[in-house]
């Protein structure tokens, strides 16, 4: 049976109006042509979806239950509506996003391809700042969100984890020997290491976790982004503290080599963060959902 929308559509505003000549107004009609596609539906599902009186129409059983499907059916019409005007509102706009290094690479550099592919016409301001720098840029409202690594003192602010990660350690090919088996974390200090500074979370979370197993963490090089790490690796300077999908992926095609340890190193996290006092503009709500939206896939995107 294939029964037109448009008899439907009328039904649904008698329904909700409870009249034919409120109905016919909401549909810019008139009464006769609505009675009319109410005789015609009835007919076409054999039975009586209104009862008429003086106080107007009411729905029998039949229409109650046939009204509970129609009334789905128009929510689900509507948020394609609002979906697809959502998108021609974002051609234009700007989004500030203040990030780490290391959550650019380990979460959200594919959310941004998406994002950009979706609305091309959104720009894009992107700084890169330790974490407690992008926190501090989101308090101040320079950037609408933060995708910051580890966060930690949050105060007012509202976090979501959206990957947890563990970092690994890389050498070049001077330190190759030392892949030939498991370092233990003494063994390992005894290195040269090349690692995210003073004033990182980075260098606070390791700090902590050698501290606790009696380690002295003392870097011989402290940098300031993670990307400065693989180049003074690559060129014999020590060994670096890289995260592990980014580490992978030096890997490949590269002279670099993985260094094994007979303890993992600690889990670290991506997390999006916002002022909840601060609400997002129309474009910076469309890439957080879409952020989450990733995160709540169970993978890393």
């Amino acid at each position: 049976m294939a029964i037109s929308y448009d008899l439907y559509r009328v039904f649904y505003a008698v329904a909700q109006s409870g009249s034919f000549t409120h109905g016919a107004q909401a549909l810019h009609s008139n009464q006769p042509n609505v009675t009319r596609a109410i005789q015609s539906l009835e007919q076409e599902l054999g039975c009586q979806l209104f009862r008429r009186s003086n106080r107007g129409v009411h729905l029998t059983p039949e229409g109650e239950r046939l009204f509970h499907h129609v009334q789905a059916a128009q929510a689900h019409l509507e948020a394609g509506e609002r979906e697809l005007l959502s998108g021609r509102m974002l051609q234009h706009g700007m989004i500030t996003l203040g990030t780490t290094e290391t959550a650019l690479h380990t979460f959200l550099l594919p959310v941004l391809r998406r994002f950009h592919q979706a609305y091309p016409g959104v720009r894009l301001r992107i700084t890169n700042h330790p974490t407690p720098k992008a926190l501090e840029a989101l308090r101040e409202g320079a950037v609408e969100l933060a995708v910051v690594s580890s966060p930690e003192h949050l105060g007012m602010l509202h976090a979501k984890t959206l990957v947890s990660f563990s970092d690994m350690v890389l050498a070049g090919q001077s330190f190759a020997a030392l892949s030939r088996r498991p370092l233990t974390l003494a063994e390992l200090v005894q290195q040269p290491l090349v690692c995210l500074g003073q004033g990182t979370q980075a260098y606070d979370l390791y700090q902590s976790f050698f501290a606790a197993r009696g380690l002295l963490y003392a870097p011989d090089i402290q940098v300031a982004t993670t990307g400065q790490i693989l180049p003074l690796v690559q060129n014999g300077l020590g060994l670096g503290f890289v995260p592990e999908r980014l580490g992978r992926q030096a890997l490949e095609g590269s002279d670099l080599v993985a260094i094994r340890l007979t303890e993992p190193l600690p889990q670290r996290t991506a997390s999006l963060v916002t002022d909840p006092a601060v609400p997002l503009g129309h474009a910076a709500k469309m890439l957080y959902d879409m952020l989450l939206a990733a995160a709540q896939g169970g993978k890393q995107p």
